[in-house]
């Protein structure tokens, strides 16, 4: 069985590698192979998979890269990933990715998609957009048309029909990963000492990178691995991290809570391994299923259009209460739209069922962890003096 530290070691080697050696080695293996690139959210990957492709996530540049270019290109009111993305790409890093699929997050990736289109317009680039209306016949008829013209799209690129069967059969593998990943973040919240959350970050954003078959038995390895570990249980308390879903946080702001006292029970980072909440059906209309999956069985994220305000806070309160959670700190990124405007609702369904919380913001280059540690050292320090009274 392979140790837990040799786990780790080679996805911190995947999450540090910004010239993505390993899908650049994946697509010169074959001739013909062809890489998809994505940002964080949501994108039907199991589309980009029936087409023989790799689906390969664009996470920025984090605090490893220099942003130079990417900065006459955006102005600095805007969160940074668009223009470390920026920076992949003018720097040649992304040069053998084939396609580049921005989803609906807010008005910056859906410019970003655009401006994609004018630097490289020998790359096959599509904004996905996802209804706002969860209707079948509405929201679900135009997510479903949305998604048959992803498919043709890919087809071109791909150089070769996507039939209905690839698709169930890709469903069937996401499936399948979607429910390592859960039992993945019900480990970790039954034992977070066994699985500290920098690792299991790495061991998930691993599958953004690789192959998703082989990411499955990486999580089966890991989660094996880690049982057998004999780490000592801290007297942390245990928080819910929320607001990570698009920009990352760096590495180190990870760290840092857990050094602070607080087990991280749950989260939103990488949130397209869990954005469906369980399996998609793999038998009838495949494109159908994966749009029913999205309006009636996805997350009410700060990430997702959701009509009703309160559901927005609901969301949060159930993860609190299932994995027994003790408080949640808000993380997001400076100029995060989505998650900013949504945080006074958030905070107002907490307030109303007496969950303690902190605020505060990165950027993905966030150099500077102590004013973070010793927040949220502050923050754990006094949940364990008020559960103690």
């Amino acid at each position: 069985m392979a140790a837990t530290k040799d786990i780790v070691a080679r996805c911190e080697a995947l999450f540090e590698d910004l010239n993505f050696e390993s899908a650049r080695a994946w697509k010169a293996a074959e001739d013909g192979r062809k890489v998809i690139g994505y940002l964080p959210v949501y994108v039907p990957r199991e589309i980009i998979h029936a087409g023989g492709m790799l689906p390969l996530g664009v996470l920025g540049g984090g605090d490893r890269l220099e942003v130079i270019h990417g900065d006459a290109y955006y102005q600095s009111y805007i969160c940074r990933i668009p223009r470390s993305t920026v920076e992949l790409g003018v720097t040649k890093r992304l040069d053998f990715v084939d396609g580049m699929l921005f989803p609906s997050t807010c008005d910056v990736i859906r410019n970003l998609s655009g401006m994609w289109k004018l630097m490289f317009p020998e790359v096959y680039t599509r904004y996905v957009d996802v209804p706002q209306n969860f209707d079948d016949e509405l929201g679900g008829a135009f997510f479903r048309q949305e998604m048959e013209e992803l498919k043709e799209g890919l087809e071109g690129v791909a150089g070769r029909k996507i039939t209905d069967d690839a698709i169930r059969e890709s469903i069937a593998v996401y499936n399948e990963n979607r429910r390592l990943v859960r039992e993945l973040y019900a480990f970790r919240a039954k034992q977070p000492w066994k699985t500290p959350s920098a690792e299991v970050y790495l061991v998930v954003r691993a599958g953004m990178v690789l192959p998703i078959e082989e990411h499955n038995q990486l999580i089966r390895d890991y989660l094996a691995a880690a049982d057998a570990e004999d780490r000592p249980m801290r007297d942390n308390c245990r928080i819910v991290l929320t607001g990570t879903f698009c920009e990352q946080p760096p590495l180190n702001l990870i760290k840092s809570l857990e050094l602070a006292g607080c087990y991280v029970v749950d989260d939103d980072l990488l949130l397209i391994t869990r954005w469906l909440l369980d399996d998609v059906p793999t038998e009838g209309d495949p494109l159908g299923n994966l749009a029913r999956a999205f309006l009636h069985n996805s997350e009410s994220t700060s990430a997702k259009y959701v009509d009703d305000e309160a559901e927005k806070g609901r969301y949060l309160v159930r993860a609190v209460k299932e994995t027994g959670a003790e408080g949640v700190i808000f993380a997001a990124p400076s100029f995060c739209d989505p998650a900013l405007l949504d945080r006074p609702m958030l905070q107002n369904e907490l307030k109303a069922n007496n969950i303690p919380y902190i605020a505060f913001k990165y950027a993905e280059n966030s150099g500077q962890m102590q004013p973070i540690r010793e927040q949220a050292g502050t923050f754990a320090d006094s949940i364990k003096l008020w559960s103690a009274a």
